[in-house]
């Protein structure tokens, strides 16, 4: 007998597996089966907004529609981040990292790559810790590349505009120096990041699992909370990749309950959830 969830929508679980498999192809994100709920809580809300009654129509629709892949993609990505989350990075990244590629850049060009950038406080933050850093070497040429799997997102992130209550987790000399109030009816409660942080990254929408169009090379490579939806062939292909695109001795930050142990070989831990590239 085929299994229902008795919900608002018909849910069938041949319905569920579609989605696990088409998300799959897509993205190389694994959902298992205890995900479900999760699926279909943030789908629904498609079949809402387009007048549907069943996922079957849902998923009819998606075999149709390249736009309609783009919101469902989008749906399903996980987007929780805020500034200067998981903070010995940019400790590490301040006091260790720059300073050894300030150093021994022959070009005085130094490129970052936030991938999986959400709604844009990973690269914010980036920008601030190097601005923090420069110090003498103002003249140093710095980019950062800020892309992410969900469009939506990544044109929130471009914006950069955020709530008080998102800003607040910085400290008053940052904020001081780097963020600007909103003024009016429209944009009281908000706070808008400086334009020369803003100046400093491109955000882009990418698919890590498709052809980067980028060719590098980075210098540093943050990845946070992004291979816990890949699985370890996925994630080996990935990093892979980030060390073909990396300089040499380039850095890679993961998430916190991220490793490569196991995964590949190309990279030697330097850190919690902080790696060299091998020579």
């Amino acid at each position: 007998m085929v299994s229902v969830y008795e919900r608002e929508f018909e849910f069938k679980r041949s319905d569920f597996e579609f989605i696990r498999d088409l998300i799959g192809e897509r993205t190389g994100i694994v959902l298992s089966d205890h995900k479900i709920d999760m699926v279909y809580g943030r789908l629904s809300r498609r079949l809402r907004q387009l007048g549907l009654r069943k996922f079957s129509d849902y998923l009819g629709m998606l075999k149709n529609s390249d736009q309609e892949l783009i919101e469902f993609t989008n749906a399903l990505t996980t987007n929780l981040t805020s500034f200067f989350r998981e903070p010995h990075h940019f400790e590490y990244l301040k006091g260790t990292a720059l300073p050894a590629l300030l150093k021994h850049k022959a070009n005085s060009r130094i490129r970052i790559w936030s991938a999986g950038c959400s709604t844009g406080e990973e690269p914010y933050t980036i920008a601030m810790t190097v601005k923090e850093t420069m110090g003498v070497h103002s003249g140093t040429d710095v980019k950062i590349l800020a892309t992410d799997l969900d469009s939506n997102v990544v044109a929130r992130a471009k914006a950069g505009v955020y709530s008080i209550d998102k800003v607040n987790g910085v400290d008053q000399k940052r904020q001081q120096k780097f963020f600007r109030k909103g003024r009016g009816t429209d944009h009281n409660g908000q706070m808008k990041v400086a334009a020369e942080l803003q100046n400093m990254i491109t955000f882009k929408q990418l698919n890590l699992m498709h052809d980067w169009p980028m060719q590098g090379p980075f210098d540093v490579i943050f990845c946070r909370n992004v291979v816990i939806y890949f699985n370890k062939e996925t994630q080996r292909e990935l990093f892979d990749r980030y060390a073909d695109i990396l300089a040499d001795d380039g850095y890679l930050f993961v998430g916190h309950s991220e490793s490569l142990h196991k995964v590949t070989d190309r990279f030697k831990l330097i850190g919690k959830t902080i790696y060299h590239k091998q020579r």
